[in-house]
């Protein structure tokens, strides 16, 4: 994907060595921290944590001992929580002066997904939060395997799903910006609750009329007060007042993004739509609660 112009000026960050792909190819060989790829692209192992790899990166994009990059895709291992890395772009702040979170895409295997869904917690909490998800392998494994991992990806998620041709597949998929919210909030609306397997659910929250930013926020912080810990992510958008295009939000457990503010709605909807990924924690128990802070919040408001 990085020969090909939708990814030019991409930089690449790889969390550990020896794993086929990239890692051989490119850092095996190499004592650099850092190896110029073509294509404007950069790829960086991670030698100390991720903040200051990317506190690094951008400091050298600055005085040019870096390419002048564009996005930023880091590549965990195939075991790790995405919960940590998404927590550690949102954890500083500084970092969201030069960074925010595009998307997070879970990839599986055809042959070995359905096993490893079954018996590792990480491979469904990757699935659940992921906002693309890519099937590869697909020519390794038969027609009715494929199509019950797919539905056991569907269990777990609503976002987009591709597969991946001897890999390949269209960078767009996984480089255009979207939080595809109106695909998941469909999804919602027609099942009302999305249940999935081992306690993770999800679902959305809608709000028909704006919100002072002051009571959304006071909204999310009594819940992540009481049940932090069980909010695997929210995202959405939400209508502010004063605010002539939405308010993005992501949050992941105790820790919120950077809010952005775009400069108009992406469709003709304009209600604020959150969507919801829990662990023992359901809409049910959600709903009331932003409804009464919402509504205490809002009676304090006096009219325009």
């Amino acid at each position: 994907m990085l020969k090909k112009p939708e990814a030019a000026n991409t930089a690449v960050i790889v969390n550990e060595f020896g794993e086929v792909g990239i890692d051989d190819a490119l850092l095996r060989s190499s004592s650099d921290a850092t190896v110029l790829l073509g294509n404007g692209c950069l790829c960086c192992a991670v030698r100390t944590d991720l903040q200051e790899t990317l506190r690094t990166l951008f400091a050298e994009r600055g005085r040019g001992a870096a390419p002048n990059f564009e996005r930023v895709i880091i590549e965990t291992s195939g075991l790790a929580d995405p919960g940590p890395v998404l927590q550690t772009i949102a954890g500083e702040r500084a970092l969201g002066d030069f960074y925010h979170l595009q998307g997070l895409v879970a990839v599986v295997d055809a042959p070995g997904g359905a096993a490893n869904l079954d018996h590792t917690p990480e491979a469904r909490q990757q699935v659940a939060l992921a906002d693309r998800i890519v099937v590869t392998k697909s020519d390794l494994a038969d027609t009715a395997k494929a199509a019950a991992l797919t539905a056991r990806l569907r269990a777990l998620s609503a976002a987009p799903l591709a597969a991946a041709t001897n890999g390949e597949i269209d960078p767009a998929f996984l480089l255009e910006e979207s939080l595809d919210l109106a695909a998941r909030v469909a999804t919602h609306r027609h099942d009302h609750a999305h249940a999935h397997s081992h306690g993770i659910d999800s679902f959305a929250l809608f709000f028909d009329k704006p919100l002072p930013w002051a009571v959304f926020e006071q909204a999310m912080a009594v819940l992540t007060g009481l049940r932090g810990a069980d909010l695997l992510r929210v995202k959405g958008l939400v209508a502010v007042e004063g605010c002539r295009g939405p308010v993005v939000v992501h949050a992941v457990q105790h820790v919120a993004h950077r809010p952005v503010e775009l400069l108009d709605w992406p469709d003709d909807d304009r209600r604020s739509r959150l969507v919801f990924i829990t662990r023992h924690l359901a809409k049910a128990q959600v709903e009331p609660l932003f409804a009464a802070v919402v509504a205490v919040g809002t009676a304090g408001v006096p009219p325009a």
